[in-house]
């Protein structure tokens, strides 16, 4: 009893991973879809300190965790998985007793191969088939090391509208890191936020990005870019057009709201920008 009260389902639905706590969410979580984009639940029985430690340094809080797979692959997070049909999650003891899920639920393990994430940490009885996903994992990590990047991007205005500028953090899976600022002029900071999105998306193109994960704290420009708020403003409407445009050139994109505290370094980015003359651009870059 008490390792089931500590169980957790991982959900692996397309570029993204969700920890849950309980079934109800999971299920949220996989939806009506198990094939477009692709669905693979597994269960497991702790998370460790340093786990919980690592989920909440990329911005996201409490019960409920979600991360990039291309992230969650760089440590070991979740310790021993195994495979969940999330219709009806087994505990370890009938994982070991009982026969293979239905089809329907082993097509869904089988797409795990596009996990990176988990590697070898997935538990099966068929050793030639553990050897074969964890190849397949390892092969994909490579190739997408030169394709995938994160963006962080943040906005500052004095005066609101006031002298603004727009800063923005660009990170290759490589480990490699460019940092832009953009003088903005006088203008809001929605403005500068927008301003800031478009400065990385732009960046990322340029060097050739496929798939991008987007965060900052400007709440408004996240919620609009999914489309969940509406843009009254005309001003921000056709900034969040262009933003839109650019977004359609990734092959996988997504945006998410982060506190303040984690966004400091496209912060320093956005009042650096301040002393630069509106449409002027800098660049530091740390190459791997």
């Amino acid at each position: 009893m008490e390792e089931e009260k500590n169980a957790f389902y991982v959900v692996r639905k397309g570029d993204v991973v969700g920890v849950y706590k309980n079934l109800s969410d999971c299920q949220a979580q996989v939806g009506s879809s198990v094939c477009d984009p692709s669905v693979s639940v597994f269960k497991g029985y702790s998370l460790s300190k340093d786990a919980e430690e690592y989920l909440t340094s990329r911005g996201l809080k409490n019960a409920i965790y979600t991360i990039n797979a291309a992230d969650a692959g760089k440590e070991d997070l979740f310790g021993t998985l195994v495979p969940c049909p999330f219709q009806q999650p087994p505990s370890l003891k009938d994982i070991t007793s009982k026969p293979s899920p239905p089809k329907r639920s082993q097509e869904m393990f089988e797409s795990a191969s596009n996990l990176e994430a988990f590697g070898s940490s997935l538990s099966t009885d068929n050793s030639r088939k553990h050897a074969k996903l964890e190849n397949s994992v390892m092969g994909q990590a490579n190739n997408r090391k030169c394709v995938s990047c994160s963006l962080e991007f943040d906005g500052a205005s004095k005066g609101n509208p006031g002298l603004s500028g727009a800063g923005a953090v660009l990170r290759a899976d490589d480990g490699s890191v460019w940092r832009l600022r953009e003088g903005v002029g006088i203008a809001t900071n929605n403005v500068a936020e927008y301003r800031a999105v478009l400065l990385g998306l732009k960046q990322a193109l340029k060097k050739g990005f496929s798939h991008i994960r987007v965060q900052g704290d400007s709440k408004l420009v996240c919620m609009q870019v999914q489309g969940l708020w509406k843009t009254k403003n005309e001003n921000m409407a056709t900034l969040c057009t262009e933003v839109q445009a650019l977004k359609k050139q990734f092959l996988s994109f997504q945006i998410s709201h982060v506190l303040r505290d984690f966004n400091s370094e496209a912060d320093a980015q956005a009042n650096l920008a301040l002393n630069l003359a509106n449409g002027e651009v800098a660049e530091s870059c740390d190459h791997k």
